[in-house]
């Protein structure tokens, strides 16, 4: 299997790496990104990238390719799809899959063109043990109806200062905090819900890496902490004065079209993270966390537990609760026999826009009605080319 690859950062590089050890006959043709970020883990792997290009125009005419896969900065993504459909590529795209409403509009537009089977998004929870297992529970009736959602993401200290010196920390390449690193989490919850979000409220701000909480104002001179993930193209080392205009702590409130409500809270600056989430239904309530890795059910009628489970929250492979290596292995059988996988670019620009409309809100500070946004992305979703 074949690929070439746009934006070579750490993220594909480690995903190359994964990739490989799922399928030996995975091999990367070449690449294209000045600045490879993810090069040096390839390398220390003994995985080659390849040749390196100039353009993705100068990649896909000189390297034949079974898949392209496209890691380059958030805002670059459309144009780097445009180009992958256009040479009638088969193509991975990291996620957020777009920065803006309007790229989702534009993005909808080339799947009513391009068909939707030929893009796939690493929305890598999807793969995740846990997910698989609510689903499960969900399908078999342990839920009931779904009424209600808590739900959350919050990241340590040295992952939250990570984002104020990463590329991401500007919202015009990363779209937000909210969309670059939390739309994993409401893909999730939108895939329970089985509904699109009508009207978002949300509220946020930066309270935590401002300077008057830099510890070196109290004489505190050990700051490994907030340097230990390093920054790939316009890292900085600044952190409680970083020139960023991301958030550190949002919360958000969310009605879909079925009713069901959702609150949804993240903060960089947790030194006892957790991901987790309470599902509350007419029959049941499922809870469960990411990062603590436990899984569990409550039936309505008893109060009693159904199920009770605990995952790895580290494998060989995943960063990710052991998702990431499930991710390649079904991607990999999906370009080589087409098999179904778990989520879809539609999924993709769903999260995506309920993302942007939560930092709309928070920005606006009111509350946004998606109707019209869901009528106008429709229109081009199911538009008839010429």
């Amino acid at each position: 299997m074949r690929v070439g690859i746009i934006g070579l950062g750490f993220r594909l590089g480690y995903l190359g790496y994964v990739f490989k050890a799922i399928d030996e006959s995975f091999e990367i043709a070449g690449y294209v990104d000045p600045e490879p970020a993810g090069l040096p883990g390839l390398i220390e792997q003994g995985i080659s990238a390849g040749k390196a290009y100039a353009t993705p125009q100068e990649l896909i005419a000189n390297e034949k390719m079974d898949l392209l896969m496209i890691g380059s900065p958030n805002h670059l993504h459309l144009e780097h799809i445009r180009i992958g459909l256009e040479a009638g590529l088969k193509i991975f795209c990291e996620k957020p899959i777009v920065t803006t409403i309007q790229d989702s509009i534009e993005l909808a537009r080339l799947m009513a063109k391009f068909g939707h089977e030929r893009l796939m998004v690493g929305l890598v929870l999807r793969y995740s043990p846990m997910y698989r297992d609510l689903l499960v529970a969900q399908a078999e009736g342990r839920l009931g109806h779904v009424v209600s959602i808590e739900a959350s993401e919050h990241i340590e200290p040295y992952h939250g200062a990570f984002f104020m010196r990463d590329w991401r920390r500007y919202q015009h390449y990363s779209g937000s905090f909210m969309l670059e690193k939390c739309c994993h989490d409401l893909d999730l919850y939108n895939g329970v819900v089985g509904a699109r979000p009508e009207r978002v409220a949300s509220f946020g701000g930066r309270k935590s890496f401002i300077p008057e909480n830099d510890p070196a104002r109290e004489g505190i001179n050990d700051l490994e902490l907030f340097h230990r993930k390093p920054s790939g193209w316009m890292g900085s080392d600044k952190v409680f004065d970083s020139d960023g205009d991301i958030i550190d702590y949002q919360v958000a409130i969310v009605e879909y079209a079925n009713g069901v409500g959702m609150n949804f809270h993240t903060n960089l600056n947790v030194p006892d993270q957790f991901r987790r989430f309470a599902i509350m239904g007419s029959r049941g309530m499922a809870e469960g966390d990411f990062i603590r890795g436990y899984f569990n059910v409550h039936e309505m009628l008893t109060g009693k537990k159904v199920i009770e489970k605990t995952y790895a929250t580290r494998t060989t492979l995943s960063q990710h609760y052991g998702a990431d290596e499930q991710m390649a292995a079904d991607i990999i059988s999906h370009v080589k026999s087409g098999q179904h996988l778990p989520v879809s670019t539609l999924n993709a620009l769903e999260a995506g826009i309920l993302a942007l409309s939560m930092d709309e809100a928070r920005m606006k500070r009111t509350v946004v009605d998606l109707r019209p946004t869901w009528d106008e992305f429709d229109e081009a979703l199911y538009s008839k080319v010429a």
